[in-house]
């Protein structure tokens, strides 16, 4: 966990694959969406609150495709796992990853009427 970490630090600015969690303060809801948001990044995204509304909101709000709320370990083989923006395009695992490997065919067939 790294503590106080201002928006310019390369840390906040990329997307980390490794275990650690950047901390920054934010003065409202409103704000801190807005600077997750800002990135061009949307792999997934935490809450941690007590507040279930708050919780709903800020996970509709959020620009991944991915919320965890007072959880760390989103993936799992029943859900789909993937990103939005520059995380990536498509979900793969779980019903809707099934659909990525998918061909569909629409085929409308009416009978003739035979004399």
């Amino acid at each position: 966990m790294l503590g106080d970490v201002p928006d310019s630090a390369r840390i906040m600015c990329e997307e980390p694959f490794a275990p650690v969690a950047p901390i920054s303060s934010f003065r409202d809801e409103d704000e801190a969406l807005a600077r997750a948001n800002a990135l061009p990044y949307g792999l997934a995204a935490y809450v941690f609150t007590n507040d279930a509304e708050r919780a709903n909101r800020t996970a509709e709000g959020l620009e991944t495709g991915m919320v965890g709320i007072n959880e760390v370990l989103l993936a799992t083989a029943e859900a789909p796992f993937g990103g939005v923006k520059e995380s990536g395009f498509g979900r793969e695992g779980g019903a809707l990853g099934v659909t990525e490997y998918l061909e569909p065919k629409y085929i409308r067939h009416r009978l003739l009427k035979t004399a």
